[in-house]
C-alpha cells in the first residue's frame, strides 16, 4: 500500500509540476530551444564530397613526316659548237647558169576498188502448161445426170483430181471436193476416167501430171 501511495503521489506531483511549468513559460522556452535546433539540423545538409572528373585521354600526337626535297642537279652548259656561216658573195671563178624548174610529179594512180561479184541469177523456172479437156476435137461429152438425182432434186459441184498421162488418158482419179451426193460424185468420177485430154507440158515437153477437173450438176 505504501508503494502504490508513493507512485500516486509522484504522478500527481509530476502533473502539478507540469501545470506550474506551463503557466510560468518554462515549457514553451524548452520547445522554442529544441525545435529550431531540429529544424536547423534538417535543413543543413552535410557537404557532399566533390568528384573530380577524370582528365580526357591524351590524343596521340601525329608523327611529323619529314619531306625530303630533291636537290636540283647543276645543269651543265654545252660547249659552243662551231656554226657554219653561208657567204652570199659568189666566188670569182664559180660557174654561173640557169636552174630549170623540175616538172611536177605525176599524181599517184587512184586505187580502183574491185567491183562486187555479181550474185548468180537463179535459173528461170521452166514454163508449165496444165492439161486440158475442153478442146473441141477431143469430143468429151458432158456427164449424164443420174435420173434418181434429177427426181430427188440433187445438184452440186464435184472437183475430180485426175492423173493425166503423156498419151492424154486419165490413168487414175479421185474425189477432191464432193457435191454432197454420192450418185453425183460417182458419175463425175466415171466420166473423167473416160475423157481424152491434152497432156501437160514442162518447158514444151509433154509430162504426166495431176489435174483438177470441176464438174457442175445443175437442174434446169
Amino acid at each position: 500500500m505504501d508503494r502504490r501511495l508513493f507512485i500516486v503521489i509522484a504522478v500527481l506531483g509530476f502533473h502539478v509540476l507540469g501545470l506550474w511549468a506551463l503557466q510560468t513559460g518554462l515549457l514553451r522556452r524548452a520547445v522554442e530551444l529544441v525545435v529550431p535546433v531540429q529544424v536547423l539540423a534538417d535543413m543543413i545538409e552535410p557537404p557532399q564530397p566533390q568528384v573530380t572528373p577524370a582528365p580526357p585521354p591524351a590524343q596521340p600526337q601525329p608523327t611529323p613526316v619529314q619531306k625530303t626535297v630533291a636537290q636540283p642537279r647543276p645543269v651543265t652548259q654545252p660547249s659552243p659548237q662551231p656554226v657554219a656561216i653561208i657567204d652570199a658573195t659568189p666566188a670569182p671563178h664559180a660557174p654561173t647558169g640557169s636552174v630549170e624548174p623540175q616538172p611536177p610529179a605525176a599524181p599517184a594512180p587512184l586505187a580502183v576498188a574491185d567491183p562486187a561479184p555479181a550474185l548468180p541469177v537463179p535459173p528461170a523456172l521452166p514454163r508449165v502448161e496444165l492439161p486440158s479437156s475442153s478442146a473441141d476435137y477431143l469430143n468429151n461429152t458432158a456427164p449424164p445426170y443420174p435420173p434418181l438425182s434429177r427426181r430427188l432434186g440433187e445438184q452440186g459441184k464435184v472437183v475430180v483430181r485426175a492423173f493425166i498421162e503423156v498419151n492424154g488418158t486419165a490413168s487414175k482419179a479421185e474425189i477432191r471436193s464432193s457435191s454432197g451426193h454420192e450418185r453425183l460424185d460417182q458419175t463425175a468420177l466415171q466420166t473423167v476416167l473416160k475423157w481424152r485430154y491434152i497432156p501437160g507440158k514442162r518447158a514444151g515437153v509433154p509430162e504426166a501430171m495431176w489435174f483438177n477437173i470441176p464438174i457442175n450438176f445443175v437442174l434446169e
